[in-house]
């Protein structure tokens, strides 16, 4: 009788998704942010829209770099970790071969249902040391090209977001229609952004969109009103 294979869909595309929703996130809000202040400070619009230009650039590049040095130091840390792990099996297999039962015992296994599975390890050491990487010490090995695709995804992550509460201004000469058009523009982004970051995650697309477009809301009227009483 035919067989339906069997195919499990997990979602496996976290690291990336993580660059875009904190360089989209980011991009969607302080630009945001910026362009309400001054047009509470009743700036003109090619003050708004320099102003903005700028704060993109400049703030695609800082989240980019951060990005890069964060993968760069996880990178590091594994290599760091990992030759810790070659030494100890080298030089204490017992302590290390012990260790590798522990684990399994927390999984329910007992020491003799254990020991074949250990003593197999013990004979094969890279494998050995993947194991107590991913199981002693919950590492995953990075991906070598990770810090350049993160620095890229979320740099370019922030100016898209960045360029969809300035647009209105580019187009628009009038601040206060540009600003209202910004404000629905960026509600917009902001909670399919939130939606679909809900979805792709599983924690909840609806609570997702409203915590994503109440913190830029907030951000954004904060910076308004801020503006206002200074001015």
């Amino acid at each position: 009788m035919p067989q339906t294979p069997h195919t499990e869909k997990h979602f496996t595309a976290g690291d990336r998704v993580r660059d875009i929703v904190i360089g989209m996130s980011d991009g969607l809000t302080v630009p945001f942010a910026l362009a309400a202040g001054l047009t509470g400070a009743v700036a003109t619009t090619d003050i708004i829209v320099t102003a903005g230009l700028a704060e993109i650039a400049a703030g695609s590049i800082a989240m980019g770099l951060g990005g890069y040095l964060a993968a760069r130091s996880d990178a590091e840390h594994y290599q760091s970790e990992r030759q810790r792990e070659r030494r100890e099996v080298r030089d204490l297999p017992e302590l290390e071969a012990a260790e590798v039962a522990d684990v399994f015992k927390e999984y329910g296994l007992t020491e003799e249902e254990a020991a074949p599975v250990v003593a197999a390890l013990v004979r094969r050491p890279e494998a050995w040391i993947d194991f107590m990487m991913r199981f002693e010490l919950g590492l995953e090995k990075p991906d070598p090209r990770r810090a350049l695709v993160s620095a890229l995804t979320i740099a370019f992550a922030y100016v898209v977001g960045g360029m969809i509460p300035l647009t209105p201004y580019i187009v628009l000469r009038a601040v206060h229609p540009a600003f209202a058009w910004s404000i629905a523009a960026t509600g917009v982004a902001l909670w399919v952004f939130g939606y679909g970051k809900g979805r792709r995650t599983g924690s909840g697309p609806a609570r997702s969109a409203l915590q994503t477009t109440l913190s830029g809301g907030l951000a954004a009227a904060a910076a308004y009103l801020s503006a206002r009483i200074i001015s």
